[in-house]
């Protein structure tokens, strides 16, 4: 395909090749970006996360879990 008699919109097929590289790290790296707003986690979740990692015993995640809903 050639656009003014320059292929590729004057790029060499190479660059292309190099400039998708490029946008597709950008926007597949699964680091979070530095400034990004994160949500924080809740009560709620941290508790589930406590009762999950067996810190807590479910009785005790129950009553807590009462205690956050009221």
């Amino acid at each position: 395909m050639a656009y003014n008699g320059y292929p590729y919109w004057g790029m060499d097929i190479i660059w292309w090749f190099i400039w998708l590289i490029v946008i597709f790290w950008i926007f597949a790296t699964p680091y979070p970006i530095p400034g990004e707003r994160r949500r924080k986690d809740s009560a709620l979740d941290i508790l589930k996360k406590q009762l999950a990692s067996g810190q807590i015993r479910i009785e005790e995640y129950e009553n807590k879990k009462r205690l956050i809903e009221n």
